[in-house]
């Protein structure tokens, strides 16, 4: 009787089963993309479906107010194309060829257009103040914490002083001196903004110049200017991030307070405040659309950039991480 060889029938028990690839040790880790610093801070944000949602609306009205020129139905600036007898037609008005999905205002011009071209005046002189600003303070803030002494007390008074006042009444104050215009608006608005960036950086330098690579650099006997903007600035940003986000949203405030006032920019250069002004004198009489379609596009700029700033500050500072 012929008896089975045992390595026979193990190989052949062996090959009868299907293959079943062994993945080496770490593959998973090879397949997974790299965890660099942006790509933790993109999922990070992503996790908040509010900031989320307020970032994509806050992008859509950045291109709406970008493109205004170009996607508008009326230039609601130029006379030619206005018509009185079109002034205060209801939203969905339909005159010729064309249809006002928001009304028109008192002067006849489409309340879609006017938004559009409000947001973008808005939008330009808040960021560009708000730039401008950053710049300044960054500045201020770097040389008082850098050089300390006599600086820091000189700079942090005058911030103090600056921020002792409410930030409406100075930006009173220096349109009722300087006069209407974007220019002077945006002089204003640099002048209420720059002193929470000073502190700001202030703040951060003052932990960032006690550390080792900082006292590195100088005993390299680099410059003063090289230390502050290449080594030193980099590394106190995340908190001038928030501020900034913060600070866009009450620009725009700022603005829109003053030209609802009728003391900002001018009839020619209309803002979201000024828009909601022009029909604030209609609201009485059933015309609402007038100042209601403008406000409603304030409130979600205002929103959309609060909702993006409430959660960059859970994610840059570490003290609020949960």
């Amino acid at each position: 009787m012929k008896q089975n060889n045992p390595d026979e029938y193990t190989e052949r028990k062996t090959m009868d089963k299907p293959f079943d690839p062994i993945e080496p040790d770490g593959a998973e880790d090879i397949l997974k993309p790299p965890e660099t610093p942006l790509w933790l801070f993109i999922s990070e944000f992503m996790e908040n479906r509010l900031a989320v949602l307020g970032f994509f609306i806050f992008l859509g009205i950045f291109l709406i107010a970008l493109s205004a020129p170009w996607i508008s139905p009326q230039n609601p600036f130029d006379l030619a194309q206005l018509d009185i007898m079109n002034s205060e037609l209801k939203p969905g008005a339909k005159i010729g060829d064309m249809t006002f999905w928001l009304g028109t205002d008192g002067q006849g011009r489409d309340m879609l257009s006017a938004i559009f071209y409000g947001l973008r005046v808005s939008l330009t002189v808040s960021v560009v103040s708000t730039i401008i600003a950053v710049i300044i303070g960054s500045v201020m803030g770097l040389i008082s914490a850098y050089f300390g002494g006599r600086t820091d007390m000189l700079v942090m008074r005058i911030v103090d002083i600056q921020l002792s006042f409410p930030p409406m009444l100075v930006a009173l104050i220096l349109i009722a001196v300087l006069g209407q215009g974007a220019d002077k608006i945006i002089i204003s608005l640099v002048a209420v903004q720059w002193a929470y960036y000073a502190r700001t950086i202030r703040g951060s330098a003052l932990v960032e110049r006690s550390k080792e690579y900082i006292e590195a650099a100088s005993c390299l006997s680099l410059s003063h200017r090289r230390i502050m903007f290449v080594h030193l600035l980099p590394n106190c940003l995340p908190p001038v991030i928030i501020v900034v986000t913060i600070q866009v949203a009450r620009a725009i405030i700022i603005e829109s307070s003053l030209s609802f006032l009728g003391i900002g920019l001018p009839i020619t250069e209309p803002s979201l405040g000024l828009l909601v002004a022009n029909g604030f004198e209609f609201m009485l009489s059933g015309m609402y659309w007038i100042s209601f379609f403008p406000g409603i596009a304030l409130v979600f700029t205002i929103l959309s950039i609060n909702l993006v700033g409430d959660h960059l500050r859970d994610i840059l500072n570490p003290r609020l991480k949960k």
